[in-house]
């Protein structure tokens, strides 16, 4: 396993993280979880994201259970959660979104179902436009001051949103955000190398991805429209996104990824390594969340940790141009 600096914090975490949307608490039953996360974690996967709408908080729940139950060294892991949409199907109006009492009160349920006394990282899903973002930094430097969190960091926020959480932090001497969780794959890019690109070396904000498979639909598992049982596209949940690739046929889709299914034939690999292997040459990413769900599917995406030092000039060039022909 590689271990990457999150941005300039000082804080190392496995270029490979696990993640658990869509898994825990859905996909997978608890014995499964406990086999993926063990497995893992002795693969050398130290970060481990979950967020408190996940299952509904079933998702933190499960992981915190597995790791107790697994007796992982806490020092040895990262656990990484996320808030904004609340955890409850409907939630009211305290129980969402970034202010003061929704961060504490989201803070405090994922301390409880996670089973630990701090959070490495902790995440602000989504930008909240009724809630000054000055509220916000100030509520996780809070988080931070009582060692409630280490980090704190944005997810799918506008670089300009960044900038004046940043601007914030340091005009007032608060905790600046420390990364940036974003979708990042071949197919939805434009945000992470281009968008953010300013926000890298100055500040040095660090990223997680997530993903990395568009869905799935990078694996090559949907290829000449087969919809496998018990696939995300077929449950139609929020685990799929026809908004990959925006603006394309769905033909232009299957044409990107058969091209990448060549590529990956070329090095005998499979398309999902390859794809995972692109994020990972990616200089600014410090680690790209996985979506399992057994450990034979994590095992082929762990292939990419070594597909990735293979990549040459001339593959990367072309995995660049995927979706451009």
């Amino acid at each position: 396993m590689d271990y990457r600096r999150l941005g300039h914090s000082g804080l190392k975490v496995s270029a490979l993280a696990l993640g658990s949307w869509i898994t825990f608490g859905g996909a997978l039953d608890r014995g499964g979880a406990r086999r993926l996360v063990a497995h893992a974690y002795d693969a050398g996967i130290s970060l481990f994201d979950s967020a408190e709408n996940y299952a509904g908080g079933l998702a933190e729940e499960w992981l915190g259970d597995v790791i107790a139950d697994l007796r992982l060294p806490r020092d040895a892991i990262c656990l990484s959660s996320k808030a904004f949409f609340g955890a409850a199907p409907d939630p009211r109006p305290t129980q969402r979104g970034l202010s003061r009492k929704h961060l504490r009160d989201a803070c405090d349920a994922a301390l409880a179902r996670l089973r630990t006394d701090y959070l490495d990282l902790f995440f602000c899903h989504r930008p909240d436009p009724e809630t000054p973002v000055e509220e916000t930094v100030a509520a996780m430097d809070l988080l931070v001051r009582t060692g409630k969190v280490l980090y704190w960091g944005t997810s799918e926020w506008p670089a300009e949103l960044i900038r004046s959480a940043l601007r914030c932090a340091r005009t007032n001497g608060l905790t600046p955000p420390t990364a940036e969780q974003a979708q990042y794959n071949l197919l939805h890019r434009k945000r992470v190398e281009f968008e953010y690109a300013p926000l890298y070396d100055d500040p040095g904000l660090g990223l997680t991805t997530w993903s990395p498979l568009a869905s799935g639909l990078l694996s090559g598992k949907y290829a000449q429209g087969r919809i496998p049982e018990g696939s995300r596209r077929a449950r139609r949940d929020h685990g799929w996104h026809d908004g990959v690739l925006p603006g394309a046929s769905e033909a232009a889709r299957d044409a990107a990824v058969a091209r990448l299914a060549d590529l990956a034939d070329a090095l005998d690999a499979t398309p999902a390594a390859l794809a995972i292997a692109w994020c990972l040459r990616n200089p600014k990413v410090s680690s790209v969340i996985l979506g399992c769900s057994s450990t034979a599917q994590l095992d082929a995406n762990l292939a990419a940790l070594a597909l990735a030092q293979r990549l040459d000039p001339g593959t990367l060039a072309r995995l660049d141009a995927l979706a451009d022909d």
